[in-house]
């Protein structure tokens, strides 16, 4: 299933009491600032234990954290901004950056982190470009992620087929995915998600990329993904899931793991976030295939620590908060606690913190090297949930062999066009 932070959903106003969440002065005189996030389990535990460590060593502040649901965030801080009680800092998703910047109380970090001694280039690229709208910077990274392919080792070797490297084309995939489909046992080489959602989107997107194609144009102003390197990207899903009937369509973006964990699936192409649930099988993670003379490139889905402006005292504390959490130190701590992969380059680049993060969770230094075919990020545009509702359906139309794939972008992309103008 689509991690949390995925999701581009849009989501009712709620009419919420959200005055008693604010920041302030304590009685002691230690400024109080309020931190809205949606880490819940491990995450939640560690991110505590974080803040009673910051509260410790700076006295003259007190962080205090809310949980508030990643997906109804957007929502919920709009409802406070108006009612004048919002977060001093909140966690919200990179897809909303064209959103966010909108918003007047968000700080624009543009010359905060140009300091040195933020070492801002240190995040990595797609991160950065994710909280960037026009001139503007609007939050520090607080997480990212990728895909790669997770495979069964066992399925492979009863199949005879040599395990994904690095190297794979993605002919060489679908020759994979066909020797790994058994009909008689209800067994596919792979699976995708096919609720039309942005995960679904978000599969294929990368696969553009790497075709040599992009989202939008270069302005932003019409949509690119029907062109030819489209075309052959959604041409390779079709031709797997209608031709060789290797690609086990999700409908519920809900099974993955679950039949991967039962052998009915030899392959996802996912992120770290399902190692954890994949207790049953031994698995292997190779980056993503590319196309024959392209370059290897997968999709993140960075997300971002947002300052509010509640006046210089709480801001100052906002800022001062935001810069130790996403400092290297706590970064390296935050990623070994929960599994996360680390925000910052210097982190990820270190052997002994892979090592260490790989015998955590097996298989997940390998999501950190993939960091580095990350060179896009989805478009920071206010319509993107509109354009990818019109792309999520044009594939999930062609994979169930409904429509071709040509006709189905271009329809697709008469949907985004017609957004973008605001029609």
């Amino acid at each position: 299933m689509i991690r949390h932070r995925l999701c581009i959903a849009v989501v009712a106003v709620l009419a919420l009491a959200l005055a008693a969440c604010g920041g302030g002065s304590s009685s002691s005189g230690a400024v109080e600032i309020a931190v809205w996030h949606g880490y819940q389990d491990t995450e939640g535990e560690v991110f505590k234990g974080l803040i009673a460590q910051y509260n410790k060593e700076h006295p003259d502040v007190r962080v205090k954290e809310l949980y508030s649901s990643n997906d109804l965030v957007l929502q919920k801080v709009l409802t406070a901004v108006r009612g004048g009680s919002a977060p001093d800092v909140a966690y919200m998703f990179g897809s909303w950056s064209p959103n966010i910047a909108k918003i007047q109380s968000v700080v624009n970090m543009s010359e905060v982190v140009s300091s040195p001694d933020w070492n801002w280039d240190d995040f990595y690229p797609a991160e950065r470009q994710a909280a960037t709208v026009g001139d503007k910077i609007v939050g520090v990274p607080a997480l990212v992620d990728n895909l790669a392919i997770v495979y069964n080792k066992k399925l492979f070797a009863e199949a005879g087929v040599a395990p994904p490297t690095a190297s794979w084309t993605w002919d060489d995939f679908r020759s994979a995915a066909a020797k790994l489909t058994d009909p008689a046992k209800g067994q596919y080489g792979w699976l995708i998600p096919a609720d039309g959602s942005e995960d679904t989107v978000w599969h294929y997107i990368p696969m553009l990329w790497e075709a040599g194609g992009d989202v939008l144009t270069h302005d932003n102003e019409r949509a690119a993904f029907n062109s030819e390197a489209g075309v052959k990207a959604l041409t390779t899903l079709q031709q797997m899931a209608v031709t060789d009937k290797s690609l086990y369509l999700d409908t519920t973006n809900e099974n993955g793991p679950k039949l991967m964990n039962s052998g009915k699936v030899a392959m996802l192409v996912t992120g770290p976030w399902d190692l954890s649930q994949l207790s049953d099988i031994e698995y292997g993670v190779q980056v993503m295939p590319t196309f024959a003379g392209g370059t290897h490139q997968t999709i993140s889905g960075p997300d971002n620590w947002v300052v509010f402006n509640n006046g210089d005292k709480r801001k100052q504390a906002a800022i001062d908060f935001v810069k130790w959490l996403t400092a290297p130190e706590q970064v390296k701590a935050f990623s070994l606690g929960t599994g996360d992969l680390p925000t910052r380059q210097s982190v990820g680049q270190d052997p002994a913190f892979r090592e260490q993060l790989n015998q955590k969770l097996p298989g997940s230094a390998t999501f950190v090297e993939n960091l580095a075919n990350v060179k896009n990020v989805r478009p920071t545009v206010e319509q993107y949930p509109a354009i990818s509702e019109a792309l999520g359906q044009a594939i999930v139309a062609v994979m169930l062999g409904k429509e071709q794939p040509a006709d189905a972008l271009n329809s697709a992309a008469r949907a985004a066009d017609a957004a973008l103008a605001g029609k």
